[in-house]
């Protein structure tokens, strides 16, 4: 089982391409963990931001009765990936991994993959 940090880390290590990783609680915003980013890409407000997108995306699911489970969502940039990865499980409710990649030398589908491994791994 891998820690909030070590999880973090390993996202950063074995992702090719990765540029920034958090762990975020979308109840409230707040980014519960952050690795990566830099000057032009604030990880807190991106964080912030995301938890909109997962916020919207369980309200239109409701009103259209899906009884379904977010696995992922993507965002597709000209020049990176934003992987969204809605955390399942017990004393997860809430939680989501956010990766930004580098579109150039990402593998989107072994990011896809990696992002669900590291999940499983993860310890709350």
């Amino acid at each position: 089982m891998l820690t909030v940090e070590t999880s973090l880390k390993e996202a950063m290590t074995s992702i090719e391409g990765s540029l920034g990783v958090a762990l975020v609680d979308y109840t409230s915003g707040m980014a519960l963990g952050t690795l990566g980013g830099g000057k032009d890409l604030d990880l807190s407000v991106a964080a912030a931001g995301n938890t909109d997108v997962i916020r919207a995306k369980v309200r239109t699911m409701e009103m259209l009765d899906l009884r379904d489970e977010i696995e992922d969502v993507l965002i597709t940039l000209g020049s990176q990936y934003h992987l969204i990865r809605l955390l399942g499980g017990r004393g997860s409710n809430g939680l989501f991994l956010y990766l930004v990649l580098d579109k150039a030398r990402a593998n989107l589908a072994m990011a896809r993959h990696q992002l669900k491994r590291i999940e499983a791994e993860l310890e709350l």
